[in-house]
């Protein structure tokens, strides 16, 4: 009889999200154990109550999966449980908060797909902004796009200051560099639409940030992609099963969040998978995510 697989979901909020572990089961694991209100000061203890508790040979057979809605807090997580491992005595960990790693990778992927299809071209030198850029997907929209060599801006819907801060974690956690802008006002968004060639819209389920004017105003907007499935749309006109289809009368193409979706639940999916079915344990973040989202794109 094999080794039953158990995977150990740690989250520091009052619960775990459904959604994570009814993915964690469909992908194969055996057994989802959820522990609420984690701290970071928690991790290591609970890392190597996992890892001593079986053999060496039992690494892949144990995962821990990092959730939240923090992006840093889930990246510093990870750091912990690396750090809290004893070799040969290791597991798998991957980290996928409030789903926004493997969100932010299928957008970017979809995003990449439809300018190479399109434009034949990809990320490097896009000139891309991100509205709702405060939260966990346009952290990681940011990241994945700068490594890639797009030009990124982060608008901030209340001002420049808290983007500015985020811009200032980026550079200080992955040496690259993102621009911080104001888009708190229709005027404003409006001017950086019309420097933009990408716009990925992250904000809150039910906020409207860009609407059919400012498109149409954006002279060298190639492709705009929402994550927003709850009404109305984060960008006007874009429908949430939109694949590459043009918005209204513009040469816009739009990438709505089902579609985004479909890439996201694939990619989720295949990273639990191949935790269980890798030789060796495994440590995944938003950039696997993106790596893998893109190779289901391919």
């Amino acid at each position: 009889m094999g080794r039953k697989t158990i995977l150990h979901m740690l989250t520091p909020l009052k619960q775990m999200s459904p959604f994570d572990v009814n993915m964690a089961l469909d992908a194969g694991y055996d057994h989802v154990v959820p522990y609420t209100e984690v701290a970071l000061a928690d991790v290591t203890g609970l890392v190597q109550d996992a890892i001593f508790s079986r053999p060496p040979d039992a690494g892949t057979a144990t995962g821990v999966f990092l959730a939240g809605r923090d992006t840093v807090l889930a990246l510093d997580m990870i750091d912990a449980a690396k750090k809290a491992m004893v070799p040969p005595f290791e597991i798998s960990i991957f980290a996928d908060p409030a789903g926004s790693f493997t969100t932010a990778a299928a957008m970017a992927a979809k995003v990449e797909t439809a300018l190479e299809k399109l434009h034949g071209r990809n990320l490097a030198g896009a000139k891309v902004t991100i509205f709702g850029a405060t939260g966990v997907v346009g952290y990681c929209t940011a990241v994945i796009s700068a490594k890639e060599g797009a030009e990124v801006t982060l608008a901030g819907h209340d001002g420049a200051s808290r983007v500015e801060k985020i811009a200032e974690t980026i550079k200080a956690r992955f040496g690259i560099a993102v621009k911080a802008a104001d888009g708190s006002t229709d005027e404003k968004k409006t001017i950086l639409l019309q420097e933009t060639e990408v716009v990925l819209a992250a904000a809150k389920a039910g906020v409207r940030v860009i609407s059919a004017e400012q498109l149409r105003s954006a002279a060298h907007l190639l492709v705009a992609a929402d994550v927003n499935a709850v009404p109305p749309s984060g960008i006007e006109g874009l429908a949430v099963h939109s694949k590459v289809e043009k918005l209204g009368e513009t040469s816009v193409t739009g990438i709505g969040a089902l579609t985004i979706g479909n890439l996201k639940y694939k990619t989720q999916s295949s990273l639990f998978k191949q935790m269980i079915g890798s030789e060796k344990p495994v440590v995944y973040d938003f950039q696997d995510a993106f790596a893998l989202a893109r190779s289901i794109e391919k």
